[in-house]
């Protein structure tokens, strides 16, 4: 793993974006399939669950649309909790340096909570909780991603990806006939589409690892994507606390 340890660092690069958004889409990708084999239930694309809503909302399937609009709104829940954590570090010069080892932090609570206590519920009982915090996950997840790369990165669902791809193999493909002087030639930007292509294959090695992981050992498989959490936000954490107590 590349640096693990200041992926969460106040001061970013273009290079620490891509990776932090590498890590972030595997965790993505792993939560996302230990969900769906576990209660049958995606929560990382809210295109696809606002659909199924509105699916069964004519079809009658009522247990679909409250599982839906309860992944929606925890969802939501997530991306606002991001924005408060952030916007709270980032206007208080002590947790500057924090504001985005603050939101990690959380997502990993969040999901070792889930690895340690998920097992431990009947089937039936763990349906709404588990699809409300993964929900939350995904939407706590996205959000920072979007914060960190200007909203030029996402890594909880490859629509968007998958479209920029298609839009970089085009410009590839174009063939420039009209001279330098006439139009700007149409070039394919290579770094945007092996940074594209690398988010998309982090989310589908994730899914199968998280499916195969749930299978062999049940939700022990994401204290994997937990500790790599961790990994990520404490030592920003730790960095912050000891400097704070050396200008105390």
């Amino acid at each position: 793993m590349w640096q693990v340890w200041v992926l969460a660092a106040s001061r970013r690069t273009p290079t620490l974006n891509r990776h932090l958004a590498y890590h972030l889409a595997w965790v993505a990708g792993v939560l996302n399939s230990v969900g769906f084999v576990a209660v049958g239930f995606y929560t990382s694309h809210m295109t696809g669950i606002t659909a199924s809503v509105a699916d069964h909302l004519v079809l009658g399937g009522w247990r679909i649309v409250w599982l839906g609009v309860v992944a929606l709104a925890f969802f939501l829940l997530g991306a606002m909790t991001c924005a408060v954590q952030f916007n709270w570090a980032r206007r208080r010069p002590h947790h500057h340096d924090q504001r985005f080892a603050l939101v990690l932090l959380t997502e990993a609570v969040l999901v070792l909570l889930v690895g340690g206590i998920a097992d431990q519920v009947t089937w039936g009982a763990r349906v709404w909780p588990l699809v409300a915090t993964l929900g939350f996950i995904m939407g706590l997840q996205n959000a920072l991603i979007t914060k960190v790369s200007d909203a030029t990165i996402r890594t909880t669902h490859v629509t968007g990806m998958v479209t920029d791809i298609g839009i970089e193999l085009g410009k590839g493909l174009y063939r420039n006939r009209l001279a330098p002087d006439v139009a700007v030639p149409v070039q394919a930007d290579l770094g945007k589409l092996w940074m594209l292509s690398a988010l998309v294959a982090l989310f589908f090695v994730g899914g199968l690892m998280g499916a195969a992981g749930y299978l062999l050992a049940g939700f022990v498989v994401v204290l994997v994507p937990a500790a790599l959490l961790f990994a990520m936000a404490l030592p920003p954490l730790v960095l912050a606390r000891r400097a704070a107590r050396e200008t105390a």
